[in-house]
């Protein structure tokens, strides 16, 4: 049996598949709320995208014009024809390419989707090929098969050893990060997803021809792998991953002890002015910083200038909701000098970067509520999370950072030296 009868046979038996992996309109949706905004006619570019259903759904429901890149043409042409059925035709353009050697311009796109496609050319290439291709402010948006236990078994190990290398939340969130990203939120898909790739594909699965050449072999994988998942999917899963790369203009780093007077003046001129520093909030994290039960090491971050002074602060502490471990995102303090220039904000991406690293599952804040829903925050009385005195229901704001851990409910109580 030659190589060619293989591949045809594969592509025949995924052929008219809704979907070419695990997904739902469900879940693109999710990822699309965690970019946050977008231009009024967003350009996208979906990678991988096999028959379309998120390029449709991405031109349907964001109002994007979506360049649709795969290298098999009747995917192509089936998306095409659905675009068409849609009045999506002057929205969704389709190209036969490699998503390996994209012809496009540095900066071409806002946003840069790939569903159940990054293995082609692994996670952490993409992150390095892929971010040239974003506009300032673009994000990036891939979803990845992952472990969700720390010891999967031999099975699982075997079989995915031998197919491709996988990592856990974490680790690919360590590693976007590492590469120069901020990760905006990650989703971890439900198991329905899984059945609306594996379902229909059974389906065509028990209905080949298998004396076509080929075919056999192409429907024993496809079984294969939908008995591991069967057998062994709580060893693994997939989960999506909203990346918006770094901004360069700011060196983001963890404090230093040497840094704690730099940081006093940051934080005390934040809050009043150069003339008439504030000292209320610097005591403040002076004070946490003496508190072993609030203090959380590695969470108080730094924003450096060009010139190397400290631009901005960023804190996050230990606190409690409902007797359970919490943590809360204060002071945020810019000295004033560099207010409004992105310095708040890359310090503030950074450290929850460094929470969620952490493994800390969600943050609270206290705060403006026109800027922390940038951030992805919403209001903590959400999850039925109140503070222990009166404030705005729309100012105390929560961020879900491992969507897989339950969010505790109940009162809010921060530390000491917040004096609340």
């Amino acid at each position: 049996m030659s190589d060619n009868a293989l591949y045809d046979s594969f592509f025949a038996l995924h052929h008219g598949l809704p979907r070419q992996g695990p997904g739902s309109d469900t879940t693109t949706r999710r990822l699309l709320a965690l970019v946050g905004r977008l231009p009024e006619r967003p350009r996208v570019l979906d990678l991988g995208c096999g028959p379309g259903r998120s390029a449709l759904l991405l031109a349907a429901e964001a109002g994007a014009e979506v360049t649709a890149v795969d290298t098999h043409e009747p995917f192509l042409a089936e998306l095409r024809e659905s675009a068409a059925a849609r009045g999506l035709d002057g929205s969704v353009h389709t190209l036969d390419a490699d998503m390996g050697a994209l012809p496009f311009p540095d900066g071409s796109f806002d946003l840069v989707w790939a569903e159940s496609s990054v293995f082609v050319l692994g996670f952490d290439r993409a992150l390095a090929e892929w971010r040239r291709l974003l506009a300032p402010g673009g994000t990036l948006v891939l979803t990845e098969c992952v472990w969700t236990t720390g010891e999967p078994g031999p099975e699982a190990r075997a079989f995915w050893e031998e197919h491709y290398t996988l990592r856990t939340v974490a680790g690919n969130a360590a590693a976007a990060v590492g590469a120069g990203y901020h990760v905006l939120g990650t989703v971890p898909q439900p198991e329905s997803d899984w059945d609306e790739y594996y379902v229909p594909l059974a389906a065509h699965a028990d209905a080949a021809d298998t004396t076509v050449p080929g075919m056999a072999e192409a429907v024993a994988g496809a079984r294969a792998e939908i008995a591991l998942r069967r057998e062994h999917g709580t060893d693994y899963g997939y989960a999506g991953f909203v990346l918006r790369p770094a901004d360069a203009r700011w060196r983001v780093r963890e404090e230093a002890p040497e840094d704690a007077p730099a940081v006093r003046r940051v934080v005390s001129t934040a809050f009043g002015s150069v003339e008439e520093p504030s000292e209320t909030e610097a005591d403040l994290v002076d004070n946490l910083r003496l508190d072993a039960d609030a203090w959380l090491p590695g969470l108080s971050y730094v924003a450096e200038a060009p010139d190397g002074t400290i631009a901005a602060h960023a804190l996050i502490t230990r606190c409690r909701v409902g007797g359970a471990p919490a943590a809360a995102l204060a002071p945020v303090s810019v000295a004033p000098e560099h207010q409004r220039t992105g310095a708040g904000q890359a310090v503030v991406r950074a450290v929850l970067d460094a929470a969620r690293l952490r493994g800390e599952p969600f943050v609270l804040v206290l705060g403006h509520p026109e800027y922390y829903p940038r951030f992805g925050f919403v209001r903590a009385s959400e999850y039925a999370i109140k503070p222990g005195f009166e404030v705005p229901d729309e100012a105390m704001m929560a961020l879900v950072l491992d969507g897989s851990a339950p969010v505790p409910s109940g009162t809010l109580v921060y530390p000491a030296a917040f004096g609340v």
